[in-house]
């Protein structure tokens, strides 16, 4: 049984182009599995019932390698747990040497193997070099004085003001909220702060 696996990681994003090529491959629609989610592991709903189908000698076909996950190493995990303890092929389509099927014989398989070691290899050493490229910026923008993350929320006098009509009950909650573009969480936690200032000035 050939069997189709499409994934995008967002609900926004479209799986038409990766249903296309699966079906011009000659995977019945009814047995592709589809997935809006994140790769970051293979923790994913309708993969987890894809796999659970799977049968010695069934073929799951993907369009690239990226959509089966994004964490290399996992990815290798699981082709093994696929190809060896299943007993499954699997075909990238976009990368002919990642190809497991029989008629590939022995050679084929094995180079499909090493071809997925080595992409692994190629992954993690961009991952490092990304890493370390962001530390080396962010160390660099430091030092020429720019600040991280969200701006610090200042209590100044227009601020209090508000919370002075909000303890004055002629604002609301949410019209609070809407006018400070803060969380109930954020209010509260400015609140207080505010409330600490009145203490200390009345």
């Amino acid at each position: 049984m050939n069997y189709g696996y499409a994934r995008v990681s967002t609900k926004g994003q479209n799986l038409d182009r990766q249903l296309v090529e699966l079906v011009h491959f000659g995977v019945e629609e009814k047995n592709i599995f589809k997935d809006k989610e994140s790769g970051k592991d293979f923790n994913r709903k309708n993969y987890l019932k894809l796999r659970s189908k799977l049968k010695a000698g069934d073929l799951l076909v993907v369009k690239s390698i990226d959509r089966l996950g994004r964490n290399y190493d996992m990815i290798i995990k699981e082709w093994y747990y696929i190809t060896k303890t299943a007993a499954c092929d699997i075909k990238v389509l976009d990368m002919d040497l990642l190809d497991t099927r029989a008629d590939n014989n022995l050679l084929g398989r094995f180079i499909s193997d090493v071809v997925l070691q080595i992409l692994s290899f190629v992954a993690e050493n961009e991952r490092t070099y990304l890493h370390k490229r962001q530390e080396e910026g962010i160390k660099i923008a430091k030092q020429k004085g720019i600040k991280f993350g969200r701006p610090a929320f200042t209590l100044d006098r227009k601020i209090q003001n508000l919370f002075a009509c909000y303890d004055a009950d002629k604002i609301s909650l949410e019209e609070m909220l809407a006018r400070l573009h803060i969380s109930r969480s954020t209010f509260y936690k400015y609140y207080q702060v505010y409330k600490g200032l009145s203490a200390h000035y009345f």
